[in-house]
């Protein structure tokens, strides 16, 4: 099957998927829901504190080495680097790393199983109860995380420098905030939003894609963490482009 195949059936899988989103209102279809989330989001909450502390201190050090701290300039770039890209983008990463391959070898093994065809034969709609709230768990995971990784990002790195420098923590967020926009925030959110909903879509759509053999589980997982990437850095730069005119 094609890229263009693969394509098509995620966005296809996705619009599906919306259709369901009334089931919400049962307590098992929320609970999925919750356990997604604390998989994908809450559990990856200190892998991305530490990635977003690091970057934010490195971007900090090397543009305040060729353009000093106390230049407006330092405040854009930070905004520009850690709002617009590297926020939306990490969070959606790791999420990748952690919760597409996850999703789609667990979402492959219940169908090879015989699983899904048991809920099927009860009269439970899979989409409905294992591939809605995983998609709506991840889509919320990343897109929280990834102002969370902006937060920490930002904070913790201008934290370090007024340690190190002794330049007023206060006075460097004031400057931050005076640079930062809606159209910032609202970029950041949109690219979280789609980000999450392009990796959970490639992640169950590609689970659920297996026929027989246990020995598909590991291509099928490859395929989906690999498109999930394309995914991301190919809306990422649509988006950017889209959002500078």
């Amino acid at each position: 099957m094609g890229a263009w195949t693969h394509t098509v059936g995620v966005f296809g899988l996705l619009w599906i998927a919306v259709g369901y989103l009334g089931a919400l209102h049962l307590a098992p279809v929320r609970q999925v829901v919750h356990r997604q989330i604390y998989f994908s989001g809450i559990e990856a909450l200190s892998k991305v504190a530490v990635i977003a502390a690091l970057i934010g201190i490195v971007i900090i050090t090397q543009v305040s080495h060729f353009v000093g701290l106390h230049t407006p300039l330092l405040q854009r770039v930070l905004v520009w680097t850690v709002i617009r890209e590297m926020g939306p983008l990490i969070a959606a990463i790791i999420i990748t790393a952690r919760s597409s391959s996850a999703v789609t070898s667990e979402l492959a093994a219940m169908k090879i199983n015989g699983e899904i065809g048991f809920l099927r034969s009860m009269g439970i709609d899979p989409i409905g109860y294992l591939i809605m709230p995983r998609i709506l768990g991840i889509t919320l995971s990343v897109f929280f995380l990834t102002f969370y990784f902006q937060f920490v990002a930002i904070f913790g790195g201008l934290l370090l420098s007024s340690v190190l420098i002794d330049v007023p923590l206060l006075q460097q967020l004031r400057n931050v905030f005076e640079v930062l926009t809606f159209q910032e925030i609202g970029v950041s959110a949109l690219k979280g939003f789609i980000f999450g909903l392009l990796i959970s879509g490639a992640s169950c759509y590609h689970g659920l894609r297996v026929r027989h053999s246990i020995t598909e589980i590991p291509q099928t997982t490859t395929t989906a963490v690999m498109q999930s990437l394309f995914f991301i850095f190919i809306f990422d730069g649509l988006i950017t482009v889209v959002s500078l005119r």
